[in-house]
């Protein structure tokens, strides 16, 4: 694919992309409710000329770009849904739902995606194999990228490639990294049970509240005491409930967290430390705690060729590629390549304030870059797995 030809019909599109972006940045959707954006997307893409699908889900598609000749299928993917955020921006295209906001730039993704497919179904007669556009719902919830596998989204794809804006990062650089590169996400309940009585008598009772706040504290040194330096882990309780009133001791108290980490074999452990941290420390006041965990999605992890061939693409493009930066943010991308070999890089988009503020903010010279290095490493992907 000539890159300048590329680069300069990718700045061709960029007021359609802006205009498509703001559009969906007006009409925000939460996980799963998003009818409209999925309207609004399957609109813009049969206008050019595509055909889409929605596997049967509810909202979502996906489409087919097919090459002029047999080969691998590349697989692109956009998360399309946003946040219960109240939008504090004050842009002319501000939110005009209550409560809801794109606070995390997936009307970006969204787009700058749209723009990768309108530049590769130009080029389609060029390709060898096909490119697979996925629009996926639900991702803020971590339920959309299992849905769209359990539809078929995934067959017959050799490989998979996906993107998150990064407000730290200036337009025209990308971070690219091989192996981890976001934390899995779990979820931990936590019950503690005790004896209720009068607040005034608390030698009759057993006080959960006292028993689950010392395990608070005990739950910091499952990674300080329990985990190897050379490691890292995240213990958050984000959740404390106990008691109805100012006067009676309660029966039990619950608390409620999450736990990241970037290694397989310290996930595993985490449960049985946990456990045994919380029973451990409630059996000293008396007490006894019960330990619910729920599994949520794996770590990013990027295939090592696939995060090579991508920085060739966007070195190829003229970007700058920087090392990514690890965060303990979750990603269900990480679904997909449990399947199929990918890589998630950065995005940089010269933000304002992080993800998930009521600020949040970015440059959109940032969706001709993105359509553009997309649709290139899509093709290279292509010739390279051929």
């Amino acid at each position: 694919m000539p890159i300048e030809a590329l680069k300069r019909e990718a700045e061709e599109l960029k007021p359609g992309l802006v205009a498509m972006r703001r559009e969906l940045h007006m009409h925000p959707e939460l996980s799963n409710e998003e009818f409209e954006t999925t309207r609004r997307i399957r609109g813009w893409l049969e206008e050019a000329g595509l055909t889409t699908r929605t596997l049967g889900l509810p909202t979502g598609l996906v489409i087919d770009i097919e090459g002029g000749a047999p080969g691998p299928t590349v697989a692109l993917r956009a998360d399309i849904d946003a946040l219960p955020v109240a939008e504090e921006t004050g842009l002319p295209f501000a939110s005009r739902v209550p409560g809801k906001m794109h606070a995390c730039g997936h009307d970006f993704h969204t787009a700058s995606m749209i723009g990768a497919a309108l530049l590769l179904h130009r080029r389609r007669e060029r390709l060898k194999g096909r490119v697979r556009m996925l629009f996926q719902p639900a991702e803020e919830i971590a339920a959309g990228a299992r849905m769209m596998i359990e539809a078929g989204a995934l067959e017959g794809v050799d490989a998979i490639f996906g993107m998150h804006n990064k407000p730290e990062l200036p337009v025209g650089t990308v971070g690219i990294r091989a192996g981890a590169l976001m934390a899995s996400v779990d979820r931990f309940l936590i019950r503690v049970t005790g004896k209720g009585g009068h607040g005034a008598i608390p030698d009759a009772a057993v006080d959960p509240i006292v028993a689950a706040s010392a395990v608070v504290g005990a739950l910091q040194t499952v990674v300080s005491r329990n985990i190897s330096p050379l490691d890292s882990a995240v213990v958050s309780v984000c959740r404390f409930h106990a008691g109805a009133t100012w006067n009676v001791i309660p029966d039990h108290a619950e608390l409620e967290g999450t736990v990241r980490t970037f290694d397989a074999e310290v996930r595993r452990r985490m449960p049985e430390r946990i456990r045994r941290a919380a029973e451990g420390v409630a059996a000293g006041f008396g007490a006894s705690a019960d330990l619910v965990w729920t599994e949520g999605q794996n770590f990013v992890n990027n295939d090592p060729a696939m995060a090579e061939l991508m920085a060739r693409a966007a070195e190829e493009l003229g970007l700058e590629v920087v090392e990514a930066r690890v965060t303990t943010a979750g990603e269900d991308f990480s679904m997909y390549q449990e399947h199929v070999p990918g890589c998630f890089i950065w995005m940089g988009t010269s933000g304002t304030e992080e993800w998930h503020h009521p600020k949040f903010t970015l440059n959109e010279d940032a969706l001709p870059v993105s359509a553009a290095l997309f649709a290139h490493a899509a093709e290279l992907a292509l010739r390279t797995l051929a």
